[in-house]
């Protein structure tokens, strides 16, 4: 049977290289499609093909991709943070409309593209109590520079949907191994200090970066062309879960937990940008960080994935924690 091609964009970053890493678990010829500057920490199988693409030159990209031919592209470039907003459209949106355009210019035959969208694409959607589950019937409405850079990704692939066959995936929040995001909340923990925001009910959903990838290879196996599909480990928790299991992880050192108000994030926000404004260097407390932590709603149906997709989670969050702690520990983070 013949190899087959896969490129993934991102594949340095963290949930790239899993997708790279299970790729060749399953026997196909994987390139890594990455900057010349990006780490490649993560990658030394020597199986791994790199070839550096630059996202903002649809030019470098024509060039680079030329005389390539792939089965399946899995789009998992991004940027989460950024010190100006428009970074966010230039990286997330731009890059995505110069890939898309290279692939058709070129007429790269794909049996499928696979795109890493997000939850936040929906923003604060049914926020009143008892809370529903966001569905791909509601109207996005994104709060955050991320959320917007994102959902405009979507509607290139929505205007190309007879050119190019896609499916997107918009995963809640993504942890695990490798992840740097929240191991500022477990290093903060093992800090002695905890820290959440706002007093009305806050209901979040995660998904581990297994079952992410798991996701990722269904959609490229048998996903509806133009399907979107949530993605989440189907339980929802309360705000205060992950950290209670992080603490558990780390012994239960003696610590303080603290719940402030939103005007105090706001407060602490706006500084936090100013200061990444100022110093060019970017920081985890920023105003999209605010509009994220004052979502209150991030519950999300994933029953077109389990129906269409066989999606079928196989991390609970507690055994997530517990992976990702050994992890950061073995690693040295910790």
């Amino acid at each position: 049977m013949e190899q087959k091609k896969i490129l993934v964009t991102g594949a340095s970053g963290f949930i790239g290289s899993f997708i790279v890493e299970e790729a060749l678990n399953r026997g196909m010829e994987v390139w890594a499609g990455m900057r010349r500057s990006s780490s490649r920490r993560f990658l030394t199988d020597p199986r791994i093909k790199f070839l550096e693409l630059d996202l903002d030159s649809k030019e470098q990209l024509l060039q680079a991709l030329a005389h390539h031919h792939f089965d399946y592209v899995v789009h998992a470039a991004g940027v989460t943070k950024c010190i100006r907003q428009e970074d966010f459209i230039r990286v997330n949106t731009e890059g995505t409309r110069h890939l898309v355009e290279a692939l058709l210019e070129l007429k790269i035959s794909l049996v499928r593209f696979v795109f890493i969208s997000s939850l936040s694409v929906f923003g604060p959607v049914r926020e009143q109590q008892p809370y529903q589950e966001i569905t791909d019937n509601d109207s996005p409405c994104p709060n955050t520079a991320y959320g917007r850079s994102k959902l405009l990704a979507e509607q290139i692939l929505e205007d190309v949907k007879d050119r190019l066959p896609y499916v997107i995936l918009r995963p809640t929040g993504v942890y695990g191994p490798r992840e740097r995001d929240y191991f500022l909340m477990a290093k903060s923990i093992k800090g002695h200090s905890d820290f959440a925001v706002g007093f009305r009910q806050q209901d979040i959903t995660f998904v581990y970066v297994s079952d992410v990838v798991q996701a990722v290879f269904l959609a490229l196996d048998h996903g509806k062309n133009g399907g979107k599909y949530f993605l989440s480990d189907g339980q929802v928790y309360q705000s205060a879960a992950f950290s209670n299991y992080i603490h558990e992880e780390l012994g239960r050192p003696w610590w303080i937990r603290i719940t402030a108000p939103i005007w105090v994030l706001r407060i602490v926000t706006f500084c936090g940008e100013y200061i990444a404004r100022a110093t060019g260097k970017i920081s985890a407390l920023n105003n999209d960080k605010y509009n994220i932590l004052r979502q209150r709603n991030w519950r999300c149906d994933i029953r077109p994935a389990i129906d269409e997709l066989d999606f079928h989670p196989q991390v609970t969050l507690q055994e997530g924690v517990h992976h990702t702690i050994t992890w950061y520990r073995e690693n040295g983070w910790l």
